[in-house]
């Protein structure tokens, strides 16, 4: 059936009497070379900055918007302070925490710049310098004529090529991102520096109220904000922790507003969104939610329920997975809204109907046809194999959930590729990655416990043998017979960290000659891990034609309807806008700001809603200073708005029409996570802890003047 016939296929009698509803009038993720295309729509909507200022990368306020390599941040002080959230330096709350020094629990605030503790090992902080369209490089020896494996190789070491070159410059950090689905392709240059330190994070019953059952819902009372501050040698240049270091000086850093915003202002966030799948093929969405999403959510909940009950009475265990454990909650949590909200909107009905459009559109002009005609009849043809692939590597990846096996499964992957020159190496196992491989062997010592990492194990073993027989690795589950599992958590030395990283390094024949269990695993592994990464490569490499002619045709046909044009999130700096607004929804009116009356009404001391002392006596005494909404009456904790953002914004700051720093982003709500895949603009808001609930914590309950002071804020008189 050709895919003309096919889209008309999939309209039914419903379907055609099925309205689309309207997307966000603020829908997109937009690049900052794209904000001449919406300028006049932001400045209709309240911006007050030139748009032409959104573009530029050498001055605010987008050079003060950093990445932390995973959730967003800022730029807040001339001394390289940076502003994220709570969740976002949770890891390194945790690094440091321990039985006694319960920084988890109690927060952390650094008196002094000599205070400041170093971050969890592997974190950065990244700060744009450039993004240019790199697409004719990408694409030189691309062809029709190469099958899917050498096309991807060709793609590979085009990337590689110009990542050597843009990083021949010290202290640099670049990336090309596949953009509209690898039809284009961009480079990101970034500042990396490599000295993180944690300055100040409030406490868990601030940071963290409400925990998982608040967790993507509103009303939200969490005063989800942490503070990191960069490093760099004396001289100004990257380099990791050394006690000399001194603080970087940003080039711009954003200013606190003196006033504070109210229902109806614009906002913007600038950051880092990591993922959206709002342009795959109707097949590949019905997929999604059919299958891959119901499995992934249940093997996450079974993982967060194993963890919960390993660790059960023991504080020690509870502090070391307590960043595992947060990731696992909010993932799953999330992906239950995935599922409800696809119901809830009729995805499959909205996606069919508008790829029926798109297929007519192109039918109409045979000049289109000849072009992309065939885009979706060649995608859908990878769907079923795609899709099988994914839910066995699903359970198959289940085995790293034993850290000592991932990490031996990196190292001596690092010796067989270090056999190679290092542009021939995979990406990860190269001479510039030799620092971060070094970080991520690192984290384990103060996350791991053998017996806790053996319970979890053994919880994996039992999913991972669900799969088909021809699906599992038959030298690995002979080696583990042989070994058994007691002999290898009892004669394994790789969980000391020392030992660990003396692996680093040695050539292949040591690790096939040596008797220490977890790597006689990991060598058994190596040939089918060799052979599924072949395979994926080759699926990657056959989608990649098809995926860039289909979204060249619907970029071409969303302009013709007036549609919003931007790439899905990829992890890249982009830009949104939107207006702080509530939301009504069946017996319930979402008011735009919640309060710290709300949050007293919550507090029960005990568990997830327990407020410090301090925090409930300020409520109750209404000691709020200058902090006060006028239009409340009262301080404001957190607010609700229109913006577009996603995983990967998270720490983003929340900008007002000025460029002015008003708050940060931390969540949405649980009803509109389905605009990952298809944006409503009845049901998506974002979430933010408001900029005044931050500067009242930091001085009326945590006595954070220094930092208030660096920031150029004036606080409240003492009383």
């Amino acid at each position: 059936m050709n895919a003309h016939l096919k889209c008309l296929a999939q309209a039914t009698a419903i379907a055609l009497l099925w309205k689309v509803s309207a997307t966000s009038a603020h829908e997109g993720m937009w690049m900052p070379g794209q904000i001449a295309e919406v300028g006049a729509a932001m400045r209709e909507d309240g911006l007050q900055l030139d748009p032409a200022q959104l573009r530029r990368l050498d001055t605010g306020p987008l050079n003060a918007i950093v990445s932390l390599g995973g959730c967003s941040a800022s730029f807040v002080s001339p001394q390289g302070l940076v502003a994220t959230n709570h969740h976002c330096v949770f890891g390194s709350i945790q690094y440091n925490s321990k039985e006694g020094q319960d920084y988890l629990t109690n927060g952390f605030l650094a008196k002094s710049l000599g205070d400041e503790l170093p971050a969890e090992p592997g974190s950065r902080i990244y700060v744009i310098e450039d993004i240019r369209d790199v697409t004719a490089d990408m694409l030189k020896g691309v062809s029709d004529k190469l099958n899917g494996f050498a096309r991807y190789q060709q793609l590979d070491t085009n990337r590689k090529a110009l990542i050597a070159a843009c990083e021949g410059q010290p202290n640099r950090r670049c990336d090309v991102g596949s953009y509209y689905g690898g039809a284009s392709y961009y480079l990101q240059q970034k500042l990396e520096i490599q000295d993180v330190r944690l300055v100040y994070a409030p406490a868990l019953g601030i940071g963290n109220f409400g925990g998982e059952t608040d967790n993507w819902m509103w009303p939200r009372h969490t005063g989800d904000f942490g503070f990191y501050r960069a490093y760099v040698a004396p001289d100004g240049s990257s380099r990791p922790y050394a006690r000399d270091n001194v603080p970087y000086g940003p080039k711009s850093w954003l200013r606190i507003a003196s006033k504070g915003v109210q229902e109806g202002d614009f906002v913007m966030v600038a950051g880092f969104p990591g993922a959206t799948n709002r342009f795959l093929t109707a097949d590949e969405v019905r997929f999604n939610f059919a299958d891959y999403e119901p499995l992934l959510q249940r093997l996450l909940s079974d993982y967060a329920a194993q963890i919960n009950q390993a660790t059960a009475g023991n504080r020690e265990a509870q502090i070391r997975y307590a960043a595992i454990l947060r990731g696992v909650e909010n993932y799953k949590k999330k992906l239950a809204g995935d599922l409800a909200g696809a119901d809830a909107i009729g995805l499959d009905a909205r996606k069919a109907i508008e790829e029926k459009a798109f297929c007519d559109w192109v039918a109409d002009d045979p000049a289109r046809q000849a072009r992309y005609g065939a885009a979706i009849r060649e995608l859908d043809a990878m769907v079923a194999e795609n899709s099988r692939a994914s839910l066995k590597g699903l359970r198959q990846a289940l085995l790293n959930r034993a850290q000592i096996l991932s990490s031996a499964r990196t190292l001596y992957r690092w010796a067989k590729e270090h056999e190679k020159p290092d542009e021939d190496r995979e990406s990860g196992f190269q001479d510039r990655d030799r620092n971060e491989t070094v970080d991520q062997l690192t984290q384990i010592e103060l996350r791991y416990l053998p017996d806790i990492d053996r319970k979890l194990f053994e919880a994996a073993l039992d999913e991972y043998r669900r799969l088909d027989a021809k699906d599992r690795d038959t030298a690995f589950e002979t080696a583990l017979d042989q070994i058994g599992l007691d002999r290898v958590y009892a004669e394994t030395k790789l969980a000391d960290t020392a030992t660990r990283l003396g692996w680093l390094g040695k050539p292949a024949t040591a690790f096939e000659a040596s008797d220490d269990p977890f790597i006689k695993l990991a060598v058994a592994l190596y040939p089918g891990d060799i052979a599924a990464e072949r395979a994926k490569k080759d699926r990657a490499g056959r989608t990649q034609a098809p995926r860039a002619t289909y979204m060249q045709g619907l970029r071409a046909y969303r302009q013709a309807i007036d549609q919003p044009v931007y790439p899905d999130a990829n992890g890249s700096l982009r830009l949104t806008w939107g207006k702080i607004t509530g939301r009504t929804r069946d017996g319930q009116i979402w008011m735009p700001f919640t309060t710290a009356e709300g949050l007293l009404a919550k507090h029960t001391g005990r568990g997830e809603f327990d407020a410090p002392d301090g925090v409930v006596a300020a409520i109750r005494a209404k000691d709020y200073g200058p902090y006060v909404a006028p239009a409340l009456g009262t301080l404001p904790v957190d607010f609700m708005s229109t913006v577009d953002i996603t995983n990967g914004n998270s720490g983003s700051a929340t900008l007002n029409g000025r460029g002015e720093f008003v708050g940060l982003a931390f969540d949405g709500t649980l009803e509109g996570v389905i605009s990952d895949w298809a944006p409503d603009a009845d049901r998506n808001r974002s979430i933010h802890v408001d900029s005044r609930f931050m500067i009242w914590t930091m001085d009326k309950i945590d006595g954070a003047g220094r930092l208030l002071k660096e920031m150029g804020v004036r606080r409240a008189p003492r009383s």
